[in-house]
């Protein structure tokens, strides 16, 4: 099972770096493997450290892989050398126990060294489940056929449309947006999306 959450990473020098990551359970380890290149994984390596974060805020999820918003505050975590999301729910402090390196997709175990609980879980909305899957599918674009988006985006739309509240709206608004960028990049003279 792959669990959809906001990895927080800091440089060396403790700047940020805010990715949205799958992340497996395998007993006491957390498992991430990001694609090659990543400033996550790079992060990670030279400081051997993550956080896992916790949030029902789905513009995290969108507006990092639209690159809408990226400037999402961030606080010292408690017992690693990164950061955590000022706004989640609850986070969990990972340090590196294994890295199996690959060309395209290391494989980073992780140990959980510390967990904290911010604010009650108030329960699922599909409007925010709708935006992680988009984001998702934006995340794809450059791999996935036009029909394909296009059918899964007008399913997820019902969602939006019957139960997302205003951050729901911005963050598929996001998504949108990008989709409709991806495609004029295609059409234009050259026909390469960035």
């Amino acid at each position: 099972m792959i669990h959809e959450t906001i990895v927080t990473t800091a440089a060396s020098d403790g700047r940020p770096h805010v990715a949205p990551m799958g992340a497996r359970y395998e007993g006491d380890f957390v498992v991430l493997s990001p694609f090659r290149p990543s400033v996550t994984l790079d992060n990670i390596v030279a400081t051997r450290a993550a956080v896992l974060n916790f949030t029902t805020d789905v513009r995290v999820f969108a507006g990092c892989v639209t690159h809408c918003a990226t400037d999402w505050p961030t606080l010292a975590a408690s017992r690693v050398a990164s950061v955590r999301l000022a706004e989640s729910l609850a986070h969990a402090e990972l340090e590196l126990h294994e890295l199996r390196d690959d060309n395209e997709r290391p494989v980073l175990r992780m140990k959980c060294a510390h967990r904290e609980t911010h604010a009650p879980f108030t329960g699922f909305n599909r409007a925010q489940a709708a935006v992680v899957e988009g984001s998702i599918l934006v995340s794809r674009l450059f791999m996935l056929p036009a029909d394909k988006v296009d059918r899964e985006m007008a399913y997820l739309q019902i969602a939006i449309d019957k139960t997302a509240g205003e951050i729901e709206r911005t963050a598929w608004g996001w998504l949108t947006s990008a989709i409709a960028r991806h495609r004029e990049r295609l059409a234009s003279p050259g026909g390469q999306a960035a």
